[in-house]
């Protein structure tokens, strides 16, 4: 008769990364005892909220070269994992699963239910199918390696003890929350927002809250960063995807600079000031009789073009071909060059992401496991991992958690025993 000695993992941290390394280690290897252990009341918090409840599971990007431009930090890491693991698999992966994703035009991909539930509801059923045991408000404070196994230290005075150790528990706002993992040898690269909105309180621009431009180029001042893409206004200032992957790009320079800058903006991202000098001496020639605030001839929504209008002294009983040169002067700036000062920031509570965390070069892109501690793992936005917003942050947690739970699997089959 043989008996096996089952090994435990311990995950701590039950959110995306967490979840999928939980179950992935289980379904590969029966033989482990599985735990996750999660500090909160609530399993995969930002998997429910994500994409506005209809959860952004990854994108439709292909190529690992492109698919690592997503990312501001951690690229040459990533084609490393992302070679083992990638939007087609983890397409494949749900799809297995009865769970099938719809690709919108933009790339970004969603169940075809449009609900987050969807997701959540797979990762549970496979935690129950493969026996992943789960424990919430179960918080880590400290951790050793003591004889080959770990020994775990919760907030309540429990130690546990465990053969491998993942860490997933997401990223945190402040250095000081990282000392129970420096404790442990390892170097945190500071956190940083990325992912947040930009506040210009006082502009007129605040005037069209709601109103949503699909095609903008943004360019920060004084540095090489630029996004084009949608811009939303705010009652507060601007957010929409453009501004959400400008603020991952500039992440720390902007928090060097307490998030106090200038940025311009242009709202015709196919012209610049010279051609559109050109097209508005055509217009003056051709339509020179029409009012100028009456409609406008570049596809703007027509409440920006009015505040444009506006602040580039534009008489809202003027002709095209009365409209004085110092207006002109203005508007051609205000449509391709609109300078705002940026005066703090919010953060975009359905995508928020901090920049930094574990030192790459102290984990093996290859398992994931810690280079300075044997058997510990890392998987998601615990590490100096962020991408922009898209669905290109949940990939790097299934493919993280996935890669982590294939090494778990496969290197620690349990001994037999004979009795």
């Amino acid at each position: 008769m043989e008996n096996r000695v089952p090994r435990t993992l311990i995950v701590a941290g039950g959110g995306a990364a967490g979840f999928f390394c939980a179950v992935n280690a289980a379904r590969m290897n029966p033989h482990l005892r599985v735990i996750i252990l999660e500090q909160s009341t609530k399993l995969l918090s930002k998997v429910k909220i994500s994409g506005g409840g209809r959860c952004n599971v990854t994108h439709a990007c292909f190529s690992v070269s492109q698919l690592c431009k997503k990312y501001p930090r951690g690229g040459p890491f990533l084609k490393k994992t992302f070679h083992q693991f990638n939007p087609r698999d983890t397409i494949n992966w749900f799809g297995e699963r009865k769970v099938h994703l719809k690709t919108e035009a933009d790339g970004r991909m969603f169940p075809d239910t449009d609900d987050a539930q969807t997701i959540i509801d797979c990762l549970l059923r496979e935690a129950r199918k493969h026996d992943v045991e789960i424990r919430l408000q179960s918080r880590i404070t400290s951790f050793s390696r003591e004889a080959d196994r770990f020994e775990i230290r919760l907030a309540d005075h429990t130690v546990l003890l465990a053969d491998d150790l993942v860490i997933a528990c997401g990223g945190y706002p402040k250095a000081s929350m990282f000392d129970w993992l420096r404790s442990s040898g390892h170097s945190i690269e500071p956190p940083v927002p990325s992912l947040f909105t930009f506040n210009t309180p006082g502009h007129p621009l605040t005037r069209l809250m709601g109103l949503s431009v699909a095609d903008a180029v943004i360019k920060i001042t004084g540095t090489k960063l630029e996004e084009r893409g949608p811009i939303l206004c705010t009652h507060w200032g601007l957010s929409g995807p453009g501004i959400l992957r400008l603020s991952a790009w500039g992440a720390r320079i902007l928090a060097a600079q307490n998030w106090r800058f200038k940025i311009r903006i242009n709202w015709l991202p196919d012209k610049h000031e010279e051609s559109l000098r050109e097209a508005i001496q055509q217009i003056r020639a051709q339509k020179g009789k029409q009012l100028v605030h009456h409609k406008n001839p570049f596809g703007l929504p027509a409440r920006l073009w009015t505040l444009l209008l506006e602040m580039s002294e534009v008489p809202e009983a003027c002709k095209w071909a009365e409209l004085p040169a110092r207006a002109q002067h203005l508007l051609i700036l205000n449509c391709c060059s609109l300078e705002l000062q940026i005066t703090g920031k919010t953060t975009f509570k359905e995508e928020f992401v901090t920049a930094g965390g574990i030192h790459l070069a102290e984990v093996a892109p290859q398992t994931m496991m810690s280079r300075l501690i044997p058997n510990l793992y890392f998987a998601g936005e615990i590490l100096d991992i962020d991408g922009i917003t898209g669905g290109f942050n949940f990939q790097h947690a299934w493919t993280s958690g996935y890669i982590a739970a294939t090494n778990i699997a496969s290197s620690h089959v349990a001994p037999a025993i004979s009795t």
